[in-house]
């Protein structure tokens, strides 16, 4: 059982004295709900955190929060329980690591304090790593800024049947921009660590983001905007002092860690925290979860000075020692790569992989911010995956704000080379990006591009069946209607030993 239950059973007698000595707990102390994550064949880890009554006053000291889980939704089976502390350290949110859990099956669990319950929140358990699965499901999904849209994509993805939902990042955004926005976050952009922890509440006061939580265990990266626009290591466009950045970055990565379902193993280290990781589910698929953010390289050509970012080629642009990954996370996904033995290899990452090179007056133009201004690191992972022996690859991105289907090249100024893997990027929740009509001279010069669209919004979904892979492209009706229905006007096969997107 999980260590801090055990810690909890040892101190029976003065841990509930705790609760009593605290500034007054809200009256639904759960109003930023429950969630799940981090699913293994015997383990999930298990998330809430406390709210106070006034809000500009938080919580002083721990406080003792029980939990149970059960194999029935009205939780009459319970099969583990135990306490845990919400400390003020970690903004009292609560991680814990439930452990002794049947493989491939669904769970139910609850949080008390005070006598006051939390929500009920679903989750499901990976199969064990040799069973024969005949189909997983995962939705991907990303940058859902608070102010230019409403969730109900969440809403939906809720009510889908899934193994996880994959957010390849922008959980968050710190700053305020676009059109025609729907609400606010009322505040500027976040520097401190209480700044943050106030951001992170503001999304999660969303009905539908805290619905989807509930309802699935969650599989997370981040990306930028959880920091800041477009850094890179340990600066930023608008922080190019390390120094500071880092302190930043740190505020940044803690309150990440404090509103995740991620386990205590991955508590932040400063301005560290090892996010990557690699899961199983069954004979039939490995995930690889990335960060691109963490350890790459500055931009090439000092493109963080350069407002658009976007560069004509230069030399340290092909530079082969710039990296996305870091020389380790390199090491450790070709490892990965090496040694996977399921049928299929899934990658979940925060960006397009594809080429998307513009050419104007006989210049090939490149987003620096984006693998296209790390081409010697994207060709090293492509060349991992290329040599394992798992020969059926989908790589899920998010970022650019549109849906893309893409053929991963091993050569992209080869269009006949061999394609290596399946790229689907699965638009954004809520924010807002390039037209349809402005990505389709992207989608004629690039022909691996095997479909680009704009202007839409909602994730991507897919089903991983022994011969084939299934994405479907969910897109809501209206994002600025909180009730908005949801389509599916794009779909796409893999076939298993055919890499490539096909449309259905």
């Amino acid at each position: 059982m999980y260590r801090r239950s055990f810690i909890g059973a040892l101190g029976t007698l003065w841990l509930p004295s705790l609760a009593r000595a605290q500034t007054p707990l809200a009256d639904n102390p759960f109003g930023l709900g429950v969630a799940s994550g981090h699913p293994t064949p015997q383990s999930v880890v298990l998330w809430t955190r406390l709210l106070a009554a006034d809000p500009t006053e938080p919580l002083s000291g721990p406080v003792t929060v029980d939990w149970s889980v059960a194999e029935d939704e009205r939780l009459q089976r319970v099969v583990r329980s135990g306490q845990a502390i919400a400390e003020p350290r970690w903004a009292h949110s609560v991680h814990v690591d439930v452990d002794g859990l049947e493989s491939g099956r669904p769970y139910w669990y609850r949080f008390t304090v005070n006598g006051k319950a939390s929500p009920i929140g679903r989750t499901l358990t990976a199969p064990a790593a040799n069973a024969a699965v005949p189909m997983l499901r995962f939705a991907f999904a990303s940058c859902q800024q608070y102010e230019q849209g409403y969730y109900s994509a969440h809403r939906h993805m809720a009510a889908e049947e899934l193994n996880a939902v994959l957010f390849v990042g922008d959980y968050i955004y710190e700053v305020s921009w676009g059109r025609d926005l729907v609400r606010h976050h009322g505040s500027g952009r976040p520097t401190t660590l209480s700044e943050f922890r106030n951001r992170y509440a503001l999304y999660k006061s969303d009905p539908d983001l805290r619905a989807a939580h509930a309802a699935h265990p969650w599989i997370v990266t981040w990306d930028d905007h959880e920091v800041a626009n477009d850094y890179a290591n340990d600066i930023s466009p608008t922080d190019l002092d390390p120094q500071q950045f880092l302190l930043l970055r740190a505020a940044a990565y803690q309150a990440y860690w404090e509103h995740m379902p991620l386990p205590n193993a991955m508590q932040p280290q400063g301005s560290a925290l090892r996010i990557y990781d690699r899961y199983r589910f069954g004979d039939l698929a490995e995930l690889f979860v990335l960060d691109d953010r963490q350890y790459r390289a500055h931009n090439a050509c000092h493109a963080e000075l350069i407002r658009s970012r976007m560069l004509t080629d230069c030399a340290e642009r092909l530079d082969p020692s710039r990296t996305m990954l870091g020389a380790e996370q390199e090491a450790w996904f070709a490892d990965g790569m090496k040694t996977a033995s399921g049928r299929w290899n899934l990658i979940a990452q925060q960006t397009l992989m594809a080429e998307t090179g513009r050419t104007k007056d006989g210049k090939r133009s490149f987003w620096a911010d984006g693998w296209d201004g790390y081409p010697a690191a994207r060709q090293k992972l492509l060349d991992a995956v290329a040599a394992s022996r798992v020969k059926d690859t989908v790589v899920m991105g998010g970022d650019v704000h549109s849906f893309w289907a893409t053929d991963l090249k091993q050569d992209f100024a080869s269009p006949s080379s061999r394609t290596v893997a399946t790229e689907f990027v699965g638009g954004s929740i809520t924010s807002q990006g390039f037209t349809d009509e402005q990505l389709q001279p992207t989608l004629k010069e690039n022909p691996y591009i095997r479909y680009a669209h704009g202007g839409s919004y909602g994730y991507g979904h897919i089903a991983v069946e022994p011969k084939r892979a299934t994405v479907s492209f969910r897109m809501v009706d209206n994002v600025r209607d909180p009730k908005s229905g949801i389509s599916t006007p794009a779909r796409f096969v893999v076939e298993a030993g055919d890499p490539g997107a096909k449309r259905l």
